[in-house]
């Protein structure tokens, strides 16, 4: 695999909270590699609502002082866009929130447990505590801020089984959770490469204008393209990796990452390629796979080091 991907060594600026839209805020932490996520709040008259929280607690104590920065109302209502610990490890700072999610997201949740902080044992993660969705709900679900229509979405199997956007008609605003990656590489291992390209048609078809990704700068709908472009890139090589019979760890050594080599988090390459190969092998989408073996793929492809995490 070859790249030219920046130094990952530079320190990290602050996050930041940017009002995408009238009462309406993206809370951004650079640079948006593995457990930097955004999140999102929605202020109403009597409280807030949050998109997500934090891989670790002090990262989601810091979200909810900036909160509370924008509103002295409680924080209500929590969405999570899905299950990955880096977007649900601190629901449990929100006690008095209805947390709501998809109905497979407090499943994985559950069935998952702490697989993120053992994925990343550098990372002082702090005290997490399980707190799923106990709000679920199936395809859709209407959400009201004061006068103001958010509309829950189904958009998965892509990123997981249970992706869920936000969507603000009235602002043409989309919080996109992990279907955006904005500079940064996607990743599909625990979800669908085909079904995250049926998904981006669906996202385009809302025609947003501003989009919250869960990684990396706020953007417009013209991430959409790049993100269908590395998805495309990626059945190519898994199509030519069955040809020949390589393996995904073989056919990510020798890949030349071309344009994509400039973002983070090249290593998803074998995980992305283990799903693709998946799929050409006419296997359900979505299914389980051997999750510890690729993660093991993913370090040997980076060069046995850990995997880079700055949470």
């Amino acid at each position: 695999m070859t790249s030219s991907a920046p130094p990952d060594d530079l320190p990290l600026p602050p996050p930041t909270l940017e009002e995408v839209a009238p009462d309406a805020y993206a809370y951004i932490q650079p640079d948006g590699s593995w457990c930097l996520n955004n999140t999102g709040l929605l202020v109403g008259r009597g409280g807030v609502t949050a998109i997500d929280t934090c891989a670790t607690e002090a990262r989601s104590r810091a979200f909810l002082e900036a909160a509370a920065r924008v509103s002295d109302g409680p924080v209500r209502t929590l969405v999570n866009t899905h299950h990955h610990g880096d977007h649900t490890h601190g629901n449990w700072l929100l006690p008095g929130a209805t947390i709501i999610g998809h109905d497979r997201c407090r499943a994985e949740m559950i069935s998952g447990g702490m697989a993120t902080t053992a994925a990343f044992p550098m990372v002082e993660f702090g005290r997490i505590e399980m707190a799923p969705p106990f709000v679920t709900f199936e395809d859709r679900l209407g959400l009201w801020i004061d006068d103001l229509a958010v509309e829950l979405v189904f958009m998965g199997p892509a990123h997981t089984t249970n992706d869920v956007v936000a969507w603000i008609p009235e602002h043409r605003l989309l919080y996109a959770g992990d279907l955006v990656f904005n500079g940064g590489t996607p990743f599909a291992l625990m979800g669908a490469v085909r079904g995250w390209l049926r998904t981006l048609d669906r996202l385009r078809a809302l025609a947003p204008e501003t989009i919250v990704p869960g990684h990396g700068p706020v953007c417009g709908p013209e991430v959409l393209d790049e993100v269908e472009a590395y998805l495309r890139f990626v059945q190519d090589v898994a199509g030519q990796a069955a040809e020949s019979g390589q393996a995904p760890l073989e056919a990510a050594r020798a890949c030349d990452l071309g344009r994509f080599g400039a973002w983070h988090d090249q290593e998803r390459l074998v995980g992305n390629l283990h799903r693709a190969l998946s799929e050409l092998r006419g296997k359900p989408e979505a299914r389980p796979l051997d999750y510890a073996g690729v993660w093991a793929e993913m370090v040997e492809l980076n060069g046995g080091r850990p995997l880079r995490c700055l949470a």
